[in-house]
């Protein structure tokens, strides 16, 4: 869907310096904002999010922000912690800059919740993608579907499991072929008495689907009870019968370099090689089966977010701790596979300095520049590493938040709305205005323009942009205002329609 009549898809509009810009910006041009039919090409507002206003994000504390960064902002999911007093504000995906001042956030009405808010590539485009669900009662996963946005944060498409099954949230991985990989947490009746259960009982099958983004038909489906036995599992048994066993606990599933799949099962501590066209297990990594003698600091437990990285090396989020530490920190490990001796060799391990232990959910990310960013998961804390280890960026939610995974990425950010004003009068003539335009990444300055009458306005206060509310100080007595956006050559992006000043 293509609006021509959004400022930022024009182009070739001069550099606005000096006397230039009074007269651009006091010259101004009419913009309008398409409204979008329910489904593809929706903006993601009025899709699945609630109609909040004003937009509340959470506000992330920077803790420390060094020079010589990666590229990119930094996109997190905050939601209520687990075991924590549940947070009074809004939740949803939310993207923040390294100052932690948020440039986009999309609400998402209680019970439930976004996860694994990232940047992927879909049809050879960049893409923000994002799990939605709600909790279904057992630990650590719900039943909900997956979002696609494009740039302009419209919704392009979605993505639910098929053959009767629900999408979990702990996993939407979109591949180069156009599909996407999903997990699934399926209860079935089960006999659980060869592993000290009720015979009566019930079992959670940690399922993994390949799913056609375009026409939603299921590609391939794997599940953990025809692979995996229940006598793997570190996870104790249900006594009651009501209560399903989690044995597997699936929570990441992602293409290895040779187009199989790794699958990371948290409560059998191991990862798996899954051949992608017959489902066979190829190798197993860890946990009491492992096909690899794991060398000095290899064991880890409980982790998250297996992800290859280089020929026969793979990325580990070693949480460590399912609630009561194994070991007393976090970590993020690489591990090389020697896979004709069967050996496997720690290559890397980062922590926190500050020891950071976190009991559920985690990621690492690989940055250009052979930097590291790190989701804490539960902790509501997210940090970037240099390539020797060293801590240069770290950030926390609010106390009652988390984020299941956190990520840095490039992105450009075109709403398909226009900016908006608030204004009101704090005396004589000043005024406080507030230009929000949210998600919009290609701002950097404001400028307010006033006047008596809704049309001919005139400078009257510009500033930089401080977030998706940047707040104006401007000197004026006219009772009508609007802000228009600038980039960083000085062009015009955006105007708001003009507002009248509260008293």
């Amino acid at each position: 869907m293509t609006d021509t009549r959004n400022p930022l898809r024009r182009r070739g509009i001069a550099a606005l310096t000096g006397l230039a810009l009074l007269v651009a910006v006091t010259a101004g041009f009419g913009t309008g904002s398409a409204l979008a039919a329910p489904g593809q090409g929706q903006s993601a507002a009025t899709s699945d999010t609630a109609d909040l206003t004003p937009l509340q994000p959470p506000q992330v504390t920077v803790l420390k922000n060094s020079h010589h960064l990666a590229d990119g902002l930094i996109f997190i999911g905050p939601k209520p912690a687990p075991g924590a007093t549940a947070p009074s504000g809004q939740t949803g995906p939310e993207i923040v800059d390294n100052e932690g001042r948020p440039v986009w956030f999309n609400p998402i009405a209680a019970p439930d919740t976004a996860t694994d808010v990232r940047v992927q590539q879909y049809h050879g485009q960049p893409v923000l993608t994002y799990a939605v669900g709600r909790s279904t009662g057992g630990p650590g996963h719900s039943e909900g579907y997956d979002v696609i946005l494009n740039r302009h944060y419209q919704q392009i498409a979605t993505v639910e499991a098929g053959n009767g099954l629900a999408a979990d949230q702990h996993e939407f991985d979109l591949t180069p072929q156009g599909t996407a990989l999903i997990t699934i947490y399926h209860q079935v009746p089960y006999d659980l008495s060869s592993v000290g259960g009720p015979s009566n009982g019930s079992v959670l099958d940690g399922v993994v689907q390949e799913i056609d983004v375009a026409t939603g038909k299921v590609l391939f489906e794997w599940h953990s009870l025809d692979h995996v036995p229940l006598s793997d599992s570190y996870q104790p048994v249900p006594t009651d019968p009501s209560t399903p066993y989690d044995y597997f606990h699936i929570n990441s599933v992602n293409l290895d370099n040779d187009g199989n799949l790794l699958i990371s099962a948290r409560h059998t501590s191991t990862v798996y090689k899954v051949d992608r066209k017959t489902g066979s297990v190829i190798w197993r990594l860890g946990g009491k089966e492992s096909d690899f003698q794991l060398g000095p600091g290899v064991q880890f437990a409980w982790q998250h977010n297996a992800l290859p990285e280089g020929p026969n090396t793979i990325r580990i989020f070693d949480n460590e701790s399912n609630g009561t530490p194994v070991l007393p920190a976090s970590r993020v490990i690489r591990v090389h596979l020697d896979l004709k001796a069967k050996t496997a060799t720690l290559l890397s391990s980062i922590q926190h300095p500050n020891g950071l232990s976190a009991g559920s959910q985690g990621n690492a990310q690989l940055l250009p520049g052979g930097h590291t960013f790190v989701g804490w998961g539960q902790l509501g804390r997210f940090s970037e590493f240099d390539s020797s280890g060293n801590l240069l960026w770290d950030g926390a939610l609010p106390a009652g938040y988390d984020s299941y995974r956190a990520y840095r990425s490039p992105w450009v950010g075109l709403p398909d709305t226009d900016p908006t004003a608030e204004a009101e009068r704090s005396g004589g003539n000043r005024v406080t205005v507030d230009a929000i335009w949210n998600g919009a990444t290609e701002v950097d300055r404001w400028v307010v323009l006033a006047g008596s009458r809704p049309w001919g306005l005139r400078p009257a206060g510009s500033a930089r942009w401080n977030g998706l509310d940047t707040s104006i100080d401007a000197r004026t007595r006219s009772p009508y205002v609007e802000v228009v956006a600038l980039d960083d050559r000085g062009r015009q992006i955006g105007r708001s329609q003009p507002v009248r000043v509260s008293d």
